[in-house]
Parts: C-alpha cells; structure tokens; sequence
C-alpha cells in the first residue's frame, strides 16, 4: 500500500511541475502553455496601427490603405494592371518577381526546393513558391514611406540597373528600384543579393528635393492571406501566421484569428529584433538594425488579409540631402544553422513548442548522426536506438514491474472471479496480494511517464524539420515529410504497437482490458495520415521497447506469452 501512495505523490508531484512550468511562463510574459487565455484589447481599425513616441520621433498612425493587392479570388487571372510591370531576379538559390508598383517583391521560388513532396520531381522544373501574387493567394513583401506625401509601396517605380541575374563566378547581384518625385521627395530601393544566400539586403534612400525639411518613416510589412496550408490534416497541424520576435517578450506567434477579433498581443515598441510570416518549414522576416527604434503592427488591410510589419521613424532630410535607411529580408526554409547566423531569435520560426530545451539538443543529436550516415531515415533509426539506451535502465524497472504483474496476474484474475460478489474484500485481497508478491502496480508508470516529453519533443523535431522535406529513405519511402504511399509503415507500427499492448499485464477488469487493446487501434489508424519519418521513429521504439520487455521477462522467469481480452465473452463484458 504505501508503494502505491508512494507512486501517485510522484505522479501528483509531476502534475504539480507542470502547473508551476504553466506559471513561469505567465510570469516571464510568455503565453501560457497549458491554460491560454488571450487578454481582449481595443480593435485598431483596419489599416492602421497605434503609434507611441519613440527615440526617433512619434511615429504616424496610418498606413497605405488596402495594402496595395488584390484580394484572393477578385482578380480573374493575377495580372498586372497596364501600369505595372513585373521583373524576374534569379540568383543560384531563388527566382523572385518584382512589381514596379512601389518596387514590391510579389514572388519567390525556392530553387532548392521541389514544389511537391511524395515525389520525385525535378526541383528546378518545379521550385518551392514561397511569395505569390495572384488569383488564388496572395503573400508579398512590401516597403514604403508615410508621414507626409511621399512614396509609398503604391507608387510606380522604375528598374534603373541592367543586371537581373547572378552570373556564374559572381558572388553579388544589385538591383534598383527608383520612383518618381512625390511630393519633392524620391525613394531609391536597393536589393542587393549574394550566391547561396536567402537574405536579401534592402537599401532605402530617400532624397529630399522639395525645398523644405521633411520627416518621413519608413515601413516593411509582410501581406498574406489568411488561407491554412494543404499540407494539414485533422490529426495534425503546424502554426501559419504572423510571428514577432524582441528583447523583452522572445517569440511572440499572433494568430491570424486574434488579429481579426483585435485580441492580438505583442510587443509594439521595441529597437531590436524582427516581425515574420511563418509556416510549415518556410519563413520571411523583416529585420531592421539592432538599436533601430520600430513600431510593430499586426492588422488585417483586407477580406481574409492580414499584414505584420514595422515602422521606424528616419532623421530629419533637410532640402537637397539624403538618408538612408538598411534593412534585411529573409525568405527561405527553416534550416536552424542558417537561421542562426542570420539575426538574433530568428531560429525560433522553426517552433518546437514549450519543448524547445529538449528538442533542441535533439536536433543537434541528429543532425551529427545525419553528417555520418547521410540518409534522415537511418539518421532517426540511430537516435532513436540511442534515446532507448539513455534511457535501458529506467525503462528496465519499469519492465520489471509489469513481469510481476504479469506473473501475478492469474492469481488476481481467480481471485477476482471468486470474490466478484464481495468488492471489498476483494480490493483487500487485491492489496495483499501486491504486498506479498513486493508489486507495485504504478511501478511500471513513472517510468514511462519522466520519458514522455522526451519523445514528444523528438515528434516536433521531426514535424518541424525541413530536411525531411523530399529525403529518402530507403526502397518505396522517398519523402520522409509524407505519408507512407502504400500504408506499409503505419500497417507495421500497428502490428508492432499490438505486440507490445500483448506483452504488458492485463488489467483485471475486463472492460478495461478490452479498452487498453482498443486505443493502440485508434491510435494507430491516426498514424495512416502522418509524415513516414513520424511513423519510422514510432515503429523503432515498439520494436526497441518489445525486444529489451521480452528480454526482461525472459530474464525474470516470467514466461513471454501474449495477454488478450476475451472480445466475444459478453458475460466478461457485464461484469
């Protein structure tokens, strides 16, 4: 008996953990993890965003209206207007479609990457499309000047450099965007490109011809639909929406859901860090320079549009002089070690969750196995069979418990029957049992439990990460990053997950019993519809976990025989 107690004050104990865990995170301003609950704010109207007083001056309160785009399904084909004209930039790693509208990056394709997963299609045929402008969706990249009449990301620009492509042997590629004079001022949009790289350096001068001191601000946002990924399923899903990232709050991710009801929270005052649109495994950011003053915004500009960006307030332009503003954007796949190197915090677009100090590690692991190996799919086998070995021991006392219970258990399961009239007795002789025979019923738990997050953040390694994308593995699985085609890995994790339930003491209820079998079953069907590496990882620990079950209870005397529930006795089921 006080085995027991001893073991439900650790699972109390666990609980209370995760709990205080909760509270810590609330304390430090981040989001709750377990009970969220977002705090209603006053909805800004649309198209603007509410200004505070700032190092460089009290920022404006409104932005271009309407974004400057078409909304999804109003434009019968995605053309540009008779006005606009589109430029194609094609570097080693993207090809990326300008609009002299104001200059905006409306496309970009992701050369390293194939359009399609499951699938062996040539990737330069059938590049990843990041940003897009057209009939069907909408996500662009957008700059711009306010506080006065000056050019904006609606103003017509002209491309005044010849170069459009990095040549082979050149490590750089600039391109210039120039507008005409509004108001006397004119701005001159700079891209400047380098080989291998999915940063973009954007230049913005502004030259003030207008006779008289001006005080522009300058904005960088990012517009998308609000439309959810194809790539989600009922069973599971991964965050899409605006991201903002300072000092003072880390990450903040802001659903598109929030932002519509004005219950969005963020930090909006801030000198460093950067605002992003993230996805599955691809981002874009905005990054201004650290020390930089900035007004986040998050806003929706249009039907099932939404925008994130920043405003920053530029030095005073006397008449006949120029400033010059630097910022950085990224578009390119979540790849930690690149992330990394970019900007402070921009590694946390690839989102691990409350888990990050798990799965980050995790990854490394992998990562190192993958530098020996060379294949994702063997790569997770190895980790996996390392995971199990860290944890042999703790696993082997779990084990241990359930061969006793195994052991034992046609002794409760006769002594039940006989004293299935008299439940109080029988729960004494129950607690007797377990006394003489030195059985702890929730011994084989705790174990198991303290390895949970373990796995549950190995899960989100293996979701989050975009090496799976299109990575073999061996035979007929050649995109870890989707479903098995022909349903051989899940059929495998359910006969391996139905082995390892037949391994483990029934419980002594019949109608539990029949239960424990039925959710390996359900849980096993979820699994037809996730990712193959997700499967691959599952199916080595069952087999790793009945291999060292079966080696323990062999160890123990503990005959290796299969525990079923009679299904069909209906007398069973009543009791």
């Amino acid at each position: 008996m006080n085995d027991i107690r001893r073991s439900i004050l650790w699972v109390v104990f666990g609980f209370s953990m995760v709990l205080i865990w909760d509270k810590w995170q609330i304390h430090n301003g981040n989001a709750p993890t377990f009970f969220p609950s977002a705090a209603v704010t006053a909805p800004a109207p649309a198209g603007t965003t509410t200004a505070t007083p700032t190092a460089g001056g009290s920022l404006p309160a409104a932005l271009p209206g309407a974004a400057g785009v078409v909304a999804p399904g109003n434009a019968p084909d995605g053309a540009p207007t008779a006005a606009q004209v589109r430029h194609t930039v094609t570097t080693d790693v993207m090809r990326l479609t300008f609009n002299s509208e104001g200059g905006s990056l409306i496309g970009a394709q992701l050369l390293k990457h194939a359009q399609a997963t499951g699938s062996s299609k040539d990737q330069a045929a059938q590049p990843f499309t990041l940003l897009e402008q057209d009939s069907e969706r909408i996500y662009v990249a957008q700059t711009g000047l306010i506080g006065g009449s000056f050019p904006t990301h609606k103003t017509p620009m002209t491309l005044v450099s010849s170069d459009t492509a990095l040549a082979d042997g050149q490590d750089t590629l600039v391109v210039r965007f120039q507008s005409a004079e509004v108001g006397g001022v004119k701005l001159t949009k700079t891209y400047t490109f380098k080989r291998g790289s999915y940063v973009i350096d954007v230049a913005h001068e502004v030259t003030n011809n207008s006779g008289q001191a001006v005080s522009p601000q300058l904005y960088v946002q990012l517009v998308r639909d609000g439309t959810k990924l194809s790539s989600e399923t009922p069973f599971y899903s991964t965050f899409t929406g605006p991201a903002i990232y300072t000092a003072e709050k880390k990450y903040q991710k802001v659903q598109f859901a929030d932002i519509e009801k004005g219950k969005a929270e963020f930090v909006k005052s801030a000198s460093e860090g950067y605002v992003s649109m993230v996805q599955h495994y691809f981002a874009s950011a905005w990054l201004l320079a650290d020390g930089v003053a900035r007004e986040n915004f998050a806003r929706k500009v249009d039907n099932n549009l939404f925008a994130v960006g920043a405003i920053t307030a530029m030095p005073a332009i006397d008449a006949g002089q120029t400033q010059r503003v630097d910022a950085r954007l990224f578009l390119g796949p979540q790849e930690e070690k690149v992330l990394e190197t970019v900007a402070p915090g921009l590694e946390l677009v690839k989102d691990y969750g409350w888990l990050t100090i798990l799965a980050k590690p995790l990854y490394w692991l992998l990562e190192k196995i993958h530098g020996f190996v060379n294949n994702w799919g063997w790569s997770i086998v190895l980790l996996v069979v390392l995971i199990k070995a860290a944890f042999y021991w703790l696993n082997a006392t779990a084990y241990r418990s359930m061969a006793k219970m195994k052991a034992i258990n046609p002794r409760i399961m006769e002594m039940r029957e006989r004293l299935k009239s008299n439940p109080q007795q029988m729960q004494q002789e129950m607690m007797k049992i377990y006394r003489e025979e030195k059985v702890n019923p929730l011994g084989g738990c705790l174990p198991i439990m303290i390895q949970i997050p373990v796995f549950i953040a190995l899960y989100w390694v293996l979701l989050s990460s975009v090496e799976m994308r299109n990575a073999p593995w061996m035979a007929w699985i050649h995109d870890l990053s989707s479903p098995d085609p022909f349903f051989i890995l899940p059929l495998v994790m359910a006969v391996t997950t139905l082995i390892q339930t037949a391994l483990n003491p029934l419980p002594p209820d019949p109608l539990q019993a029949k239960l424990m079998w039925m959710m390996p079953l359900v849980f096993s069907v979820m699994f037809f519809f996730f990712p193959a590496g997700l499967v691959l990882y599952w199916i080595t620990n069952n087999i790793l976990t009945i291999v060292q079950q079966a080696y323990i209870n062999n160890k123990m005397g503990v005959p290796l025989k299969f525990s079923m529930p009679d299904f069909f006795n209906k007398k069973s089921a009543a009791k």
